[in-house]
């Protein structure tokens, strides 16, 4: 199979010896033109891959600010068909950064496996991270979409033992996410010295970069992290912008777009610092 456009990634940044800034925004929010514009000035910002969420009901692995994100998307009518339109329109402009899409599996189920892995590969999307799907249910959709060459990262959390890592790392493709704290997106402040420990044994079991989400809100923090992993997560940081920049009757402010931005330049800034 062809080298995937993660690969790429994170071989040109082992070669100039740095971590990956891996942005977490939510399809759709506030609206699709704002979230459009965000996404296709993220790479520039200093964004070397891409998460992009797919707005779900229920999303139980997270925290309130992508919740609420999430709610605000549907509000605005944002579909999974729109967000590969999404990821299609980015394509237009960046043939180069990955895109992710995370998010749950009812909303791919209800789409149909075979038919969304066909539509998310040909909109140009890279992998996938479906967080309510454990290694028991690879058949569902890892499997499938190793066999048509899409990404299907698997994560790994405090509470994962090696004998549960092997059982992980099985059908796992792309990087392996470690979720730094146990619980939920942006409630927690991960501790550095369990993470560095974690990602130690992680490394003694797979060649797959390790990427380090959940909790990661600074500049500050992202450099401390980027020292040891190959790529830190920031979502509920940059979700939290979104939601200050936004008048009382749910616009966008004009100020949203950059002040986004400007947030990833730091975060990117401060990874770039590290090792």
């Amino acid at each position: 199979m062809s080298v995937t456009r993660i690969e790429k990634k994170f071989a040109a940044l082992k070669s100039e010896g740095r971590s990956a800034l891996i942005t977490f925004t939510t399809a759709g929010d506030p609206n699709y033109k704002t979230a459009l514009d965000i996404l296709k000035g993220l790479p520039a910002a200093g964004a070397d891959i891409i998460e992009l969420g797919m707005p779900f009901s229920d999303p139980m692995a997270d925290g309130p600010a992508i919740q609420a994100a999430s709610i605000r998307a549907l509000h605005a009518g944002m579909t999974t068909q729109k967000t590969l339109r999404m990821v299609e329109e980015f394509r237009k402009i960046d043939q180069e950064t990955p895109i992710i899409l995370m998010g749950y599996y009812n909303p791919i189920y209800i789409y149909g496996v075979d038919a969304f892995l066909k539509d998310a590969l040909d909109a140009g999307v890279d992998g996938l991270i479906i967080v309510d799907l454990p290694p028991e249910e690879d058949v569902e959709l890892a499997i499938p979409a190793k066999k048509v060459g899409m990404g299907c990262i698997h994560l790994a959390t405090p509470t994962t033992d090696q004998v549960r890592l092997g059982h992980i790392l099985k059908n796992a493709s792309g990087f392996l996410y470690y979720v730094s704290i146990a619980g939920i997106t942006g409630t927690k402040e991960p501790d550095l010295g369990p993470v560095k420990e974690a990602v130690k044994m992680i490394r003694q079991h797979t060649n797959l970069p390790i990427a380090i989400g959940f909790g990661i809100k600074t500049p500050e923090m992202a450099k401390a992290f980027a020292e040891f992993s190959d790529a830190v997560v920031v979502g509920s940081a940059i979700v939290s912008i979104i939601a200050d920049n936004m008048d009382q009757e749910g616009l966008a402010k004009s100020a949203l777009k950059s002040k986004v931005l400007n947030f990833v330049k730091t975060l990117s800034l401060g990874v770039h610092k590290a090792k």
